[in-house]
């Protein structure tokens, strides 16, 4: 079998080099102001404060939450190029297929336990605060309920849904944003460029080394609109909501940051047991890129200087990082599932739907199902959530309850993805063996 010639990708530096200058400027700061003055704007305009006539006052807040929708859009563009490039690229940085099947093996496995256990402290927090018996609102009629069988999935249809990952047709998956199945068709790429004879497979690897830069360059632009996207959201979410109805929500919202904050603990062990080293020094390792998640809502957005971070702060080799933390901004949304079951719960206990011991286990399993492969962007908990309501029989309509405060929510579980992939990259650092930035191109060039 031939080495591939891989080249260090020095866009990945250049690129976390202005991705750092963001938290240089305090990004993280700028956002929180950016967040409470929108709520203090939202509060004038809107119900609570009353400066402006409602309709008035949406059309207001409806222009200020352009650079938001913005925002949200640029990042999703771009993110499935992102995504591909730099998973192939990863990818073809091993120097052996045993390796690599080896490695991809256990950073799935790895993925999937932090998941599931982020979804059992989900449960476990909702269970025990009840977070919905502090806000109870009027049933909504019968025909508001959508039927809880509509959506489960049944042991004669799983054959079918499990050849479905593999996409027939590569380009609709990404027009219809279906992430699990353009993971694996990167991925089928991936090992196929590694199988290949090094100079048939150079122009290709050139090719989505300038794609992944490309990508990048949208997502710095994409960045200076942060501030004003928080403010945006935040401005019109407030004034369609009132403060009361925030207020309200803080239970809630103190619920969701409570089980991150244990998710964030397990993930500390599982390093500190490893990896043998403190905790504390993974903290201040990881705390730009954490901190430039926190500001952003994405991971996909800080993907390059998480690389960054694994490789020069905590000490993971090339050929794991570039490998597990581009695979991770995609399956790792540990975060997202904990948030689901904790949204679903506690919407259940507001509009007063028993839900069973199977109900609780057929939430865990959906909400680790539909995190895996949905895509690294702002708002996609929200949209995920809409598709889970219905199968343990809460209306959908109660979305409308939880969005004013998601973007505080989804900044926080955000940065549980974020060191989810950095802790993983430890992981699997930790039993493989090391491959030098100079190994790898002395490989190359041998091949060459």
């Amino acid at each position: 079998m031939f080495s591939l010639p891989v080249s260090t990708n020095p866009s990945i530096n250049r690129l976390t080099l202005r991705l750092t200058g963001f938290v240089r400027g305090r990004l993280w700061l700028q956002v929180l102001v950016a967040m409470f003055i929108g709520i203090a704007a939202g509060m004038a305009i809107g119900p609570t404060g009353g400066w402006l006539e409602p309709r008035t006052a949406l059309l207001v807040s409806n222009w200020l939450a352009i650079p938001g929708y913005l925002f949200l859009a640029m990042v999703q563009m771009i993110v499935i190029p992102l995504v591909v490039a730099s998973i192939i690229l990863g990818m073809t940085s091993s120097r052996d297929m045993q390796q690599l099947r080896s490695m991809g093996l256990r950073t799935g496995l790895f993925f999937l336990f932090t998941t599931v256990v982020a979804a059992l402290i989900g449960v476990a927090v909702a269970l025990a605060v009840e977070p919905g018996s502090y806000l109870q609102v009027a049933q909504l009629p019968i025909s508001a309920v959508v039927d809880a069988k509509a959506g489960v999935p049944s042991l004669a249809t799983l054959p079918a849904q499990i050849v479905r990952v593999v996409p027939t047709n590569p380009l609709q998956a990404g027009v219809e944003q279906n992430m699990l199945q353009v993971v694996v068709f990167a991925i089928f790429v991936g090992v196929a460029l590694v199988t290949m004879e090094g100079k048939l497979a150079r122009p290709l690897i050139d090719l989505l080394g300038a794609v992944q830069e490309v990508s990048m360059v949208v997502v710095r632009w994409a960045m200076y609109l942060v501030p004003m996207a928080v403010f945006g959201l935040m401005t019109q979410l407030t004034a369609r909501m009132g403060l009361d109805a925030l207020l309200g929500m803080g239970v809630y919202v103190l619920t969701v940051l409570s089980a991150l904050l244990l998710a964030f603990v397990f993930l500390m062990v599982i390093y500190a047991l490893v990896r043998r080293r403190s905790p504390m020094a993974f903290v201040r390792g990881s705390r730009d890129v954490l901190l430039l998640a926190f500001s952003t809502s994405s991971s996909a957005a800080v993907m390059p200087l998480t690389i960054r971070t694994a490789e020069e702060s905590l000490g993971v080799q090339k050929g794991v990082s570039r490998f597990v933390i581009p695979l991770g901004t995609t399956i790792n949304m540990a975060g997202t599932a904990l948030y689901q079951v904790i949204a679903t719960l506690f919407l259940a206990q507001v509009y007063q739907v028993d839900v069973s011991l199977s109900g609780l286990l057929l939430v865990v399993v959906l909400a680790v199902g539909a995190s895996i492969g949905s895509p690294g962007t702002p708002g996609i908990g929200i949209v995920i959530l809409s598709m889970m309501l219905g199968t343990v029989g809460i209306p959908a309509e109660g979305i409308a309850l939880i969005i004013g405060v998601d973007r505080v929510l989804d900044m926080s579980r955000t940065t549980l993805n974020v060191a989810g992939d950095l802790v993983a990259a430890c992981v699997i650092a930790q039993n493989t063996p090391r491959v030098t930035a100079d190994s790898v191109v002395a490989a190359g060039a041998a091949v060459s």
